[in-house]
C-alpha cells in the first residue's frame, strides 16, 4: 500500500472512530424520526461552550511540563451540568464533545435535573507520581474554575480518575471560594461528603439492565454466560456483582489480554488480586491469555468496559452473544449497529446501560446540599428503581416507533430535552 492509499484508507475509516460524529449520527436518526424543529435541533446539536487550558506543571525532577486540558458544556436545558473529567494520552476535544453530549441524553433517560458536560487533560497519569498528579488536577481545576460550580457544573470520576482526584478538586475550588463548597464534585471520598455506593454505582445499574435484558430476552441467568472487556472500576464491579446472584463470569480482559475459566471465574478473589496487583496476568483461577480476541468469544451475555470504539464495521459481524450491555461510553461504533441488528443481538445502549453513575452522582450532589446522607441499602434501591424505570421507558419507545432500543433511548432522550427547551424558550 502506497502512502497515498493508506492516508486514504484513514480518512475513510476516521468518521467512524470520531466518537462526537458517531453521536451526531444516532441524534440525527432521532431528530429526523421525532420530526424536531429545526430551530431545536441546531440548539442541541451545538455545544454551549467549549473551553481548552494550558497546564503548566513542575515535575519532580524540577522540569516543567504542559498538558492540555478541556472542559465542555454540552448542554444545560434539564440543570447544573454534570460530566467526569478523565486523564489520558488519547484525550481529544472531539472525544470531549462526545461525551459531554452522551452525558446530556443519559441524564434525559433516567430524569435528573442536569445537563451533559465532560472534562479531559491529555497526559499519562500512569507515569506520573502522586505529587505531579496531584498538581496536574490542582492546575487544571484553577483553569476551568470560573464555568464549574454546584449551580453550573458538577465534575465526576472517569477514566483514570478517581475519588482523590475528585478531592483535590474540591479542595482546589473551595481554597479559591473560601469556604467549603462539597457540592462542586460528586465521586468523593465518603468523608468529604461523598455517597455511600456511588464507586460502584455504575456497575450496580448495569446489574439492573442485566436482569431487564434477560427477562425481555427470556434468558436465565443461571445458566448464562457473561464475557466482560475491561477490568476497572466498572467491569471488576459488574463482574463481581453478578458472580454474587450466581452469574457464570467466563472471560475478562485488561489492556493486554483476557483471563478465561469456562467453568467461571472466581470474580471477588479476582476483583480483590487486581486491587493487589493491577494485572490480571498472575491471578492463578483462570488462563490468562496474551493479545485480542475476547470480544469475538460466544457467549450468552458481553459487557464492553473498556473505551470507545471496540465494536466495529470491522468485528461486528463475528460476535457472538445474544445481549450486549454497554458499560462503556461510545464502545459500539454507528456503522456497527446496523450489523449487530442484522444478527438480531439486543443491544442496550451506553446512555442507558451505564447512567447508574450519574443517578447516584444526582444522589451524592443532594445529600450534599441538603446535609443530610442516606444509607448504602436506600442509595442502591433508589438507583434499581430509577433504572428500571428508564429501561421499561425506552423499552416502550421501542415498540412504539418500531426501532431498536438505542435509537429509542435518543428519541426519548432528544424527545424530553427538546420539549423542556421549547418550555424555556430562548433568552433574550
Amino acid at each position: 500500500m502506497t502512502v497515498t492509499d493508506d492516508a486514504a484508507a484513514l480518512a475513510r475509516e476516521a468518521p467512524e472512530h470520531n466518537p462526537f460524529m458517531a453521536m451526531l449520527t444516532r441524534f440525527d436518526r432521532a431528530a429526523e424520526l421525532l420530526g424536531l424543529d429545526q430551530g431545536i435541533y441546531r440548539i442541541l446539536k451545538a455545544p454551549e461552550k467549549e473551553l481548552k487550558v494550558a497546564i503548566p506543571v513542575r515535575m519532580d525532577d524540577g522540569s516543567f511540563e504542559v498538558y492540555e486540558g478541556w472542559r465542555v458544556q454540552h448542554n444545560s436545558t434539564m440543570g447544573p451540568c454534570k460530566g467526569g473529567i478523565r486523564y489520558s494520552p488519547h484525550v481529544n476535544i472531539d472525544e470531549v464533545r462526545a461525551l459531554a453530549a452522551w452525558m446530556t441524553w443519559k441524564c434525559a433517560i433516567v430524569n435528573v435535573p442536569f445537563g451533559g458536560a465532560k472534562g479531559g487533560v491529555r497526559c499519562d497519569p500512569r507515569t506520573l507520581s502522586i505529587g505531579e498528579l496531584e498538581r496536574v488536577t490542582r492546575r487544571f481545576t484553577s483553569g476551568i474554575i470560573d464555568i464549574i460550580g454546584p449551580d453550573r457544573d458538577v465534575p465526576a470520576p472517569d477514566m483514570y480518575t478517581n475519588e482523590q482526584v475528585m478531592a483535590w478538586i474540591m479542595d482546589t475550588y473551595s481554597m479559591h471560594k473560601g469556604h467549603t463548597v462539597t457540592s462542586v464534585v460528586t465521586g468523593k471520598p465518603w468523608g468529604l461528603g461523598g455517597s455511600q455506593g456511588r464507586k460502584e454505582a455504575t456497575g450496580r445499574g448495569l446489574l439492573t439492565m442485566v436482569r431487564e435484558a434477560a427477562d425481555v430476552k427470556k434468558l436465565d441467568l443461571a445458566d448464562a454466560t457473561v464475557v466482560v472487556q475491561g477490568a476497572g472500576n466498572v467491569g471488576g464491579t459488574i463482574a463481581e456483582l453478578l458472580s454474587e446472584v450466581g452469574v457464570k463470569i467466563v472471560a475478562i480482559s485488561d489492556i493486554d489480554g483476557y483471563l478465561l475459566n469456562e467453568g467461571g471465574l472466581d470474580a471477588k478473589k479476582l476483583v480483590r488480586h487486581l486491587e493487589r496487583k493491577g494485572q490480571l496476568a498472575e491471578f492463578k483461577g483462570g488462563e490468562y491469555i496474551d493479545g485480542q480476541g475476547l470480544l469475538e468469544m460466544e457467549c450468552d451475555i458481553l459487557i464492553p468496559c473498556a473505551t470507545e470504539n471496540q465494536i466495529t464495521s470491522v468485528n461486528a459481524d463475528k460476535i457472538n452473544c445474544k445481549i450486549i450491555v454497554e458499560g462503556a461510553n461510545g464502545p459500539t461504533t454507528a456503522r456497527a449497529d446496523d450489523i449487530l441488528d442484522e444478527k438480531d443481538i439486543f443491544v442496550i445502549p451506553d446512555i442507558l446501560a451505564n447512567a447508574g453513575g450519574v443517578v447516584v452522582s444526582y444522589f451524592e450532589w443532594v445529600q450534599d446540599r441538603m446535609g443530610y446522607f442516606w444509607e448504602r441499602r436506600d442509595v442502591n434501591l433508589r438507583l434499581a428503581k430509577v433504572m428500571r424505570t428508564a429501561f421499561r421507558q425506552v423499552l416502550k419507545r421501542t415498540k412504539t416507533s418500531k426501532v431498536n432500543m438505542r435509537t429509542a433511548a435518543y428519541i426519548e432522550a432528544v424527545d424530553r430535552v427538546a420539549n423542556l427547551q421549547k418550555m424555556r424558550g430562548l433568552y433574550p
